[in-house]
């Protein structure tokens, strides 16, 4: 089960501005990303769903973590139904990331006090997916819409918080247009764990390109 609040996973989201994401196959690449990621200075990850092997690397590498880095909060993206959900809270998954919105997996997701955050990309999803206790809304497809949709979107309703994700990347003039235009926090994937990255072993690109990205977000909200 979860171990960490909703609470904190939610202000550990919106304090770092960043919820880095991947997958892997291998329990091993799968840990030395992890590991590098919070050496960058990320508190959060996001294991997307992926591929058959992912729950059980899912859950090796939450058992992993739970010693060798127990302040790093884990989560599973890419979850689109109830059943998905349970298993990978009961495995451990601190939030619950979708590409859409759930109903029933809001409903688990609360039920079990568990972050939840789906995909949207209308006002009227968003408006929904609020009603049914989202706190943060993940913007999906970014690249779709832009950061010009967010600044619409605050306009009426201001107290959205919204994470753009997909079309997102670790630039300085791309982050400083989405959090610019009101983006409570962004998700980033490849942009950070480069796939030449991974497959060289260069953990050390990966975790000084986290602590730049984390580095550029805190400067763009200090300055905007």
């Amino acid at each position: 089960m979860a171990r960490f609040d909703r609470l904190t996973v939610l202000n550990t989201i919106l304090a770092d501005g960043l919820v880095p994401l991947f997958y892997q196959a291998d329990l091993d690449l799968s840990k030395s990303l992890a590991s590098a990621l919070f050496r960058g200075g990320a508190h959060l990850l996001e294991f997307t769903n992926r591929g058959d092997a992912a729950i059980d690397v899912f859950s090796s590498l939450v058992k992993a973590m739970r010693h060798s880095q127990p302040e790093q909060i884990i989560g599973v993206g890419s979850v689109e139904d109830a059943p998905t959900a349970a298993l990978f809270i009961a495995h451990g998954a601190n939030f619950v990331v979708g590409p859409s919105f759930n109903e029933v997996v809001a409903r688990l997701c609360n039920r079990h006090k568990i972050a939840y955050i789906p995909g949207c990309g209308t006002v009227t999803e968003i408006a929904t997916a609020e009603e049914f206790g989202a706190e943060i809304i993940k913007l999906f497809p970014a690249e779709g819409v832009g950061p010009p949709f967010i600044k619409a979107i605050l306009g009426p309703r201001p107290s959205t918080r919204l994470m753009p994700t997909g079309g997102v990347t670790a630039e300085d003039a791309n982050l400083r247009a989405w959090f610019g235009a009101g983006a409570a926090c962004v998700g980033l994937g490849s942009h950070l764990a480069r796939t030449e990255w991974v497959k060289t072993g260069n953990f050390d690109a990966i975790e000084e390109a986290v602590r730049i990205a984390l580095a550029t977000i805190s400067h763009i909200r200090t300055t905007r």
